[in-house]
């Protein structure tokens, strides 16, 4: 199965993809990992997206379809992937339509003021890049209740996966979030529209902790690979 995660920042991309992928046993491919490691490592490609990552801005198409290409041709990714930070403007889903063929697009969707509180309590570990939380967020907001408590790590600051020491990423200030958000507004709600036209959207709130939300993502998937079943005869 070949996914695309879609929403704005703060939303859950990397979270609900990277405990997706496990169930179904695909790779999640996430752009913005590839690009954090890259600069981490001062390889050529860092040197050249290290500006627009640390700006919040979107890397230039030629330079993320070059990347993405080379990855989804890889061995891992003959059963399917899931797509987190790409495509994140039409032009791109054009470009990934060239590429490969997708089964579905989940758009995670998230009141802002939520994202923003969440993701200024995001922390990540440097090391291998699991993802944490400290809000602990319990409110109503336009009739939708939003409990989703904090995913801390047993050690505070330290990665419960590899031991790495816990940060705040630079892209997680509160003027960059706000700055993000509005360049989620321009560039990449439009592919909702895109991906509403051609079928494959599948709408989930994200009003809970992934406790909750990822077997709301599953009955999705499932309810689709059982529509795609064809019918005894």
């Amino acid at each position: 199965m070949k996914i695309v995660f879609l929403g704005p920042p703060g939303a859950g991309k990397g979270t609900y993809s990277s405990r997706i992928s496990k169930i179904l046993n695909i790779p999640h491919i996430s752009t913005g990992d590839i690009f954090r490691e890259a600069i981490m490592k001062r390889t050529e490609l860092g040197k050249k997206v290290s500006d627009y990552v640390k700006n919040g801005d979107l890397v230039p198409d030629n330079v993320t379809v070059a990347i993405l290409k080379e990855r989804i041709s890889q061995s891992d990714c003959q059963r399917g992937f899931i797509l987190d930070g790409y495509p994140r403007t039409v032009v791109q889903a054009k470009e990934l339509e060239k590429l490969t063929n997708l089964d579905v697009v989940i758009n995670l969707e998230i009141n802002e003021n939520i994202i923003l509180k969440k993701l200024s309590a995001r922390r990540v570990c440097k090391s291998c890049g699991e993802i944490y939380n400290l809000a602990d967020i319990q409110e109503t907001i336009n009739g939708i209740k939003y409990s989703m408590p904090p995913m801390l790590s047993k050690k505070p600051g330290i990665c419960d996966k590899c031991e790495g020491e816990l940060e705040q990423r630079k892209d997680d200030k509160m003027n960059v979030i706000r700055d993000r958000l509005e360049l989620y507004r321009k560039q990449t709600e439009p592919l909702i529209i895109y991906y509403q036209k051609r079928g494959l959207l599948k709408k989930i709130i994200v009003n809970a902790g992934p406790d909750i939300v990822v077997p709301m993502i599953m009955e999705k998937l499932e309810s689709l690979k059982n529509d795609k079943v064809d019918p005894e005869i």
